[in-house]
């Protein structure tokens, strides 16, 4: 078996209703808003942080105001919600806020994506495109890019996607030339399994060397910016990475009657018997999330493979989050149904929608308040449910950051479209 079932709950029996994923939008965005306090932000949730009163101001992107900022922003932008404040006025205090998070928790961690200035900093520079913001951000993403993470949270591989993502936005030269130079950089690091018949990257993260293949902390996760950046590669230089991409995946995937799922690290630990996890943050949905723009039909039996896995596995019992819950792993249903255009697909994403739904609610009255995040609560599955209401795969500052920019999607443009 290809999950744990012990994670895993069965999918409810309850009818797709629209007009109860756009009150649960509703809900969570108003709640948010009433919940905020300003220079406090929001309260940290028991499932974040175990000691609240020493977290009482999560503050990075992944899990704290960072996020909650982006995602109210977000659904503001794209017509979901209607806010009852501007929020952009706190960004230069949550800058100084989340270092000295930092600064408390890990060294040498300012230009992480998902923990650190870099995201606050593009929000900036979103709301106002001043030179300075620009040259911070720049010298962010250059320092990072020996980074010996390597991956998407703290590595070179979440300043390669906020280069791509500020290249969408302006078209300047100088983030084309940031990504080319870390996608450089991360070739080069590149080892080689003469196990498996593929490469890999080793991660030096949390004191020790890892070789994860997740998407986030591993092989995939460097993936996804790279397959939606493969137009600012030269085409030798792309068809290395799609070569390296389809051998490792394929590789290193593991089949059984018409399932896929990969393993959370290409060489487990000494003395350890990893699990078998079906979420976004380790297993099938990040490498169908990560993998869905991948050109060409190489992988296409597979990430179906891995879509009819995590139906069968059934929804997280852990809640309705989007790293290591429901609303991550029905992201992977709207990717196939966005690559596929096979109905069952959609139909899959909103049985898991109105699941976390009754999830969202539960969760609210054991603990007597949301989950104000972005990757890990309440403000990501909002996002989710107006994707499964409009049948679009758009995951939260993964496939998309500057939602007012025509060119926000982290997609390959078109031959018509500006570069």
């Amino acid at each position: 078996m290809l999950h744990d079932p012990t994670r895993h709950e069965p999918v409810a029996q309850t009818d797709w209703n629209e007009a109860a994923a756009r009150a649960q939008i509703a809900h969570i965005v108003a709640d948010t808003e009433v919940a905020f306090v300003p220079g406090r932000y929001w309260p940290a949730h028991p499932l974040d942080y175990d000691d609240r009163a020493a977290a009482a101001s999560l503050t990075p992107l992944y899990f704290g105001a960072c996020g909650t900022f982006w995602a109210l922003d977000y659904l503001k932008s794209i017509g979901a919600a209607q806010l009852r404040a501007d929020y952009s006025q706190h960004y230069e205090t949550l800058i100084a806020d989340n270092r000295a998070w930092l600064d408390a928790e890990v060294s040498d961690a300012r230009a992480s994506y998902l923990m650190g200035d870099t995201p606050i900093l593009m929000m900036a520079y979103g709301a106002q495109r001043t030179d300075a913001i620009a040259q911070q951000l720049a010298s962010l993403i250059a320092a990072n890019v020996d980074h010996p993470a390597r991956e998407l949270m703290w590595g070179a591989p979440g300043t390669l996607l906020a280069s791509l993502f500020l290249h969408r936005l302006t078209g300047h030269a100088r983030w084309a030339e940031l990504y080319r130079m870390t996608a450089d950089k991360l070739w080069s690091q590149l080892s080689w399994s003469p196990d498996h018949g593929c490469h890999y990257w080793v991660q030096d993260l949390y004191g020790r060397q890892s070789t994860y293949l997740d998407g986030v902390h591993g092989f995939v996760a460097t993936c996804a910016p790279l397959i939606a950046g493969r137009d600012l590669l030269d085409a030798a230089s792309w068809q290395r990475w799609q070569q390296c991409i389809v051998e490792t995946v394929t590789r290193t995937a593991v089949t059984e009657a018409g399932h896929a799922n990969w393993p959370v690290r290409l060489y487990p630990l000494e003395g350890s018997t990893p699990p078998w996890l079906m979420q976004f943050c380790h297993g099938a949905p990040g490498f169908v999330l990560c993998l869905a723009q991948m050109p060409g039909s190489a992988l296409d039996a597979l990430l179906s493979a891995a879509g009819e896995a995590i139906w069968a596995a059934g929804p997280l019992k852990k809640g309705s989050n989007l790293c290591h819950g429901t609303g991550g792993n029905g992201y992977a249903f709207l990717a196939l149904y966005q690559r596929t255009g096979d109905v069952k697909w959609l139909e899959r994403a909103r049985a898991f929608a109105m699941h976390g739904i009754a999830q969202t609610q539960e969760a609210e009255r054991r603990y007597g308040q949301l989950r104000y995040s972005l990757w890990t609560g309440d403000l990501g599955f909002a996002i989710y449910l107006w994707d499964c209401l409009h049948g679009t795969a758009r995951f939260p500052t993964l496939d998309v950051f500057y939602a007012n920019d025509e060119r926000c999607e982290n997609r390959v443009l078109s031959s018509t479209e500006s570069a």
